[in-house]
């Protein structure tokens, strides 16, 4: 049955506008504030900031730029929407032509396919939104002539980009680390990797009070797909710094969906079809020589799990949990969905020496409290939990390995590994998943010859 307040929000507001954009400089940041309105109910303005503290960035005064801010705010404008998702977003500030159109609509309705399933909204893409666009079309040049290299890595905190930091060191000196947020334990990974403070480039996302506020009064809320946003401001990023790739940490599991039959991914933007996708289209219509990719799409979330086990410099900083990032200092909560997956996928290699039981702080195998979060990541659940976890594969075959591991030096079982034991199957771990490689990825050459030989070799 359709959600009755999307039903109630989409009558009575029926516009969503991006009317302007600003782009300028101010005490050594470049800053974009965005201008967006829901016609009778509020008007937004976002603001991104990027500190360029010693980093030489090109000039920003110039139609190419400004068009690369203009499609950050396309993604950006989506957290916006949702509130109240009218039926018609009027663009006013920049061109879009029709397959460009199109190409938004489909990463909106999917990269909310979590938002749609957990509102109860019912809708098809086309019905979602009719996108009019006000502006003639104006050709966009790419005047500047430079030669680009380097790569630019967005940095999150967690394992998987602490792995592609070390997978890339030895072209650290011509590299630059983005962090969106500002979150202590990813400048600190960063710095372990062995950036300076001016290869960091730290940007400030400022969400409008307008919309926390209407999301304290009921209006509709939910799951935005920030990869998305991600992929265009480190584009705008990379542009400005002459960098050659972007290279994202974005593995071969966040391809599975959430709801079994249904395409509803919570990972839908960092998936190898919205990666395609967005090559595709700033190649098309963004026309700079950059080459957006993920360097850990060939492997699995164990694979990661087994590099990121031996890079022990890392094992007291990293972090995780979307819970405890609204922490100060960001801390693994010990109670969602991301801190178990974390945690079993990490089991076969740092349980059974106590390592991961001193990284949390505590055994989170052995909390009663977790069972039906354990469920639904073993795929005894009705759904997957709406994270950034692995595979059910990955992780029955993770548990698996940890139990008969500790079964072979006769070590009593955690409650949640006696549960899985004494109800469910073992599987084969025959076939194993570590020496697994999907050839289905955009990574370059010379890269990518890193990445077998940690796989195959090491």
């Amino acid at each position: 049955m359709q959600n009755n307040k999307f039903i109630e929000f989409r009558k009575k507001y029926k516009e969503f506008i991006y009317d302007k954009f600003e782009l300028y400089e101010k005490d050594n940041k470049i800053i974009i504030k965005y201008y967006f309105e829901i016609t009778d109910l509020a008007k937004f303005n976002p603001i991104i900031e990027i500190d360029k503290k010693e980093i030489k960035f090109n000039d920003i005064d110039n139609d190419y730029v400004k068009n690369l801010a203009f499609n950050i705010g396309m993604v950006e404008l989506i957290s916006y929407w949702k509130c109240a998702c009218p039926s018609k977003v009027i663009v006013k500030c920049g061109y879009l032509n029709e397959e460009q159109i199109q190409w938004f609509k489909k990463l909106y309705f999917y990269g909310l396919g979590e938002y749609r399933y957990v509102n109860n909204i019912t809708m098809t893409q086309d019905e979602m939104m009719q996108i009019i666009v006000e502006q003639d079309y104006k050709e966009i040049i790419n005047n500047n002539e430079y030669t680009n290299s380097g790569i630019l890595i967005p940095i999150g905190g967690g394992k998987d980009s602490t792995v592609t930091l070390e997978l890339l060191k030895k072209y650290k000196k011509d590299n630059y680390c983005l962090i969106v947020g500002g979150k202590q334990p990813s400048i600190d990974c960063a710095h372990i990797a062995g950036y300076e403070d001016n290869q960091i480039i730290e940007v400030k996302r400022t969400i409008d009070s307008n919309l926390i506020e209407l999301n304290k009064n009921g209006f509709l809320n939910g799951h935005t797909p920030f990869s998305a946003l991600l992929a265009f401001l480190s584009y705008f990023i990379a542009f400005l710094t002459n960098k050659k790739y972007i290279a994202l940490s974005n593995e071969s599991s966040a391809e599975e969906t959430n709801v079994e039959g249904e395409k509803i991914n919570h990972q839908y933007s960092k998936s190898y079809e919205f990666e395609k996708d967005f090559q595709y289209y700033s190649q098309k219509y963004l026309k700079g020589d950059i080459k957006y990719f993920s360097m850990l799409r060939p492997i699995n979330e164990l694979q990661i799990a087994m590099l990121f086990s031996k890079n022990e410099q890392y094992h007291s900083t990293f972090k995780s949990c979307n819970v405890g990032s609204k922490q100060i200092p960001w801390v693994w909560c010990g109670n969602c969905p991301k801190c178990l997956f974390v945690f079993i996928i990490l089991s076969p290699f740092l349980y059974n020496n106590g390592k991961l039981t001193k990284i949390f702080g505590q055994d989170l195998l052995q909390k009663e409290s977790l069972l039906e979060t354990f469920k639904e990541l073993c795929g005894y659940g009705k759904t997957k939990p709406f994270e950034c976890v692995g595979t059910y594969e990955e992780v029955n075959f993770a548990i698996t390995k940890t139990i008969l591991e500790l079964e072979k030096e006769n070590k009593k079982l955690p409650y949640l590994l006696q549960f899985y034991k004494d109800n469910y199957k073992l599987v084969d771990i025959s076939k194993d998943l570590t020496k697994r490689y999907n050839e289905e990825n955009s990574v370059p050459k010379e890269l990518e010859e890193i990445l077998k030989g940690k796989i195959f070799n090491d």
